[in-house]
């Protein structure tokens, strides 16, 4: 999951079919994510795994921005846009990647489903946007989807015990409390400014935030190429086109729109999960990514409860 500037315009007319096939991809790509992150962190290990995500995502998408005529735009907001990164790329990629050593992907993919709930909490307390109605139902039915997720052992590698699992939830939802942090920062600090300079500049400042870290735990062993091409899957597909997918996303359909791709993402990574990685997707972990979706959906105010009119009004 990333962040979006607050102040996209309304969306452009466009035939359905032109932004659902834009939102399928999307979900295909960050669904896909998880997959090559848990590869990768095996060889490379978290913090190395996050620290070529982003820098592989920031050199495809900083010449993009300079042929755009965005340098000038990156250079005066380099600060907020580095700073944003920081929480939108570099914590939460790296505790995913932690995550992954742990749970399965589709597990961890089910709880990257709670970021907007983290969003309406932080914009809670950062903008006193209080949720009212459903919004708050929906905050309460999807953390107890999360409690319902971690009380049970679905989803864990072999051999990991209890306490793991309940530390990789835990890096889960911090991701999630990042991505949060980082919508509201952007919304705050970066407001007007072009999205393709934040997603270029958080990537950038996100690799710096990593660099030296991930040179202090780079693996003592050449990682396998296998490794490798996942790092270079993730920072080109599923980081730097989907950042490009997203925001064209929102152009095109509205945020609102862009943001059910959060329920297409844990699809997604099951399959591939249970495809290439052979995982176990257990009743319960669909169970609880039902009432998680339900949740996200309310809080989120995709859906509302109470009599049509209402809700239109």
């Amino acid at each position: 999951m990333t962040t979006t500037n607050n102040n996209i315009a309304a969306a452009k007319p466009l035939a359905p079919t032109a932004w659902l096939i834009d939102l399928v991809l999307l979900g295909a790509l960050w669904g896909a994510s998880f997959l090559f992150m848990r590869i990768g962190a095996a060889e490379f290990g978290a913090l190395p795994t996050a620290a070529v995500r982003v820098a592989i995502a920031a050199l495809f998408l900083l010449p993009i921005a300079l042929l755009r005529g965005q340098g000038p735009s990156l250079a005066k907001h380099w600060k907020a846009s580095f700073a944003v990164g920081v929480f939108n790329s570099g914590m939460p990629f790296a505790l995913f990647c932690f995550a992954l050593l742990t749970i399965n992907t589709g597990l961890a993919a089910v709880l990257n489903a709670t970021t907007p709930m983290f969003g309406a909490l932080v914009a809670w307390a950062w903008f006193r946007e209080r949720p009212a109605g459903s919004r708050i139902v929906g905050l309460v039915i999807g953390f107890a989807g999360v409690a319902m997720l971690a009380s049970r052992s679905a989803g864990l590698h072999a051999g990991a015990s209890g306490n793991a699992a309940l530390f990789a939830v835990l890096a889960c939802l911090g991701a999630c409390l990042c991505y949060g942090i980082s919508a509201s920062a952007t919304r705050a600090h970066l407001g007007g400014v072009p999205a393709l300079t934040t997603a270029t500049g958080s990537q950038i400042g996100a690799t710096l935030f990593l660099a030296l870290p991930a040179f202090w735990l780079w693996p003592a062993q050449m990682p396998s190429l296998r490794a490798w091409l996942a790092l270079l899957a993730l920072g080109i597909a599923c980081t730097g086109v989907a950042y490009i997918l997203f925001f064209r996303l929102i152009e095109r359909a509205g945020p609102a729109r862009a943001l059910t791709v959060t329920f297409l993402v844990p699809v997604f990574a099951l399959f591939y999960g249970a495809v290439f990685l052979g995982e176990n997707i257990t009743q319960w972990m669909l169970i609880c990514a039902a009432v998680i979706v339900c949740g996200v959906a309310l809080s989120t105010g995709i859906v509302k409860l109470g009599s049509p009119r209402k809700a239109s009004a």
